[in-house]
């Protein structure tokens, strides 16, 4: 059963545009660098991602005082061929390990969502 796995990034109102920026061809590049455990080959399905554009600015929360916080403005969409290579991507490889350790000090807050197409229950 595929599972879909969407993560959506909030980044540090300190973050650098450029730190930013750098965020996309290193997330991008998980999809190639992250080998099955077994196989020694690249075991992501699809992996897509970009900046927000939505007209809704449903990103944006309120605060208290009226204005608006800092949104969700990235998002990236991993398509995986089972739970196991979601499970072993989330809490064991260490080419995404990797790349969770280093965007850490520049990411406010990350969403993530998965689910398998059709199931509801």
């Amino acid at each position: 059963m595929a599972i879909t796995h969407i993560v959506l990034f909030q980044f540090k109102a300190d973050a650098s545009a450029e730190d930013v920026k750098a965020i996309y061809p290193r997330m991008l590049a998980l999809k190639d660098g992250c080998l099955h455990p077994t196989s020694q080959k690249p075991y992501i399905k699809s992996l897509t991602g970009g900046t927000n554009n939505s007209p809704e600015g449903m990103n944006i929360m309120p605060l208290a005082d009226g204005k608006p916080k800092n949104g969700l403005t990235h998002a990236f969409v991993v398509e995986f061929d089972t739970p196991q290579d979601r499970d072993y991507y989330v809490r064991d490889d260490p080419v995404h390990q990797g790349f969770v350790k280093s965007a850490g000090p520049i990411i406010e807050k990350a969403i993530v969502v998965d689910y398998a197409a059709g199931v509801f229950a």
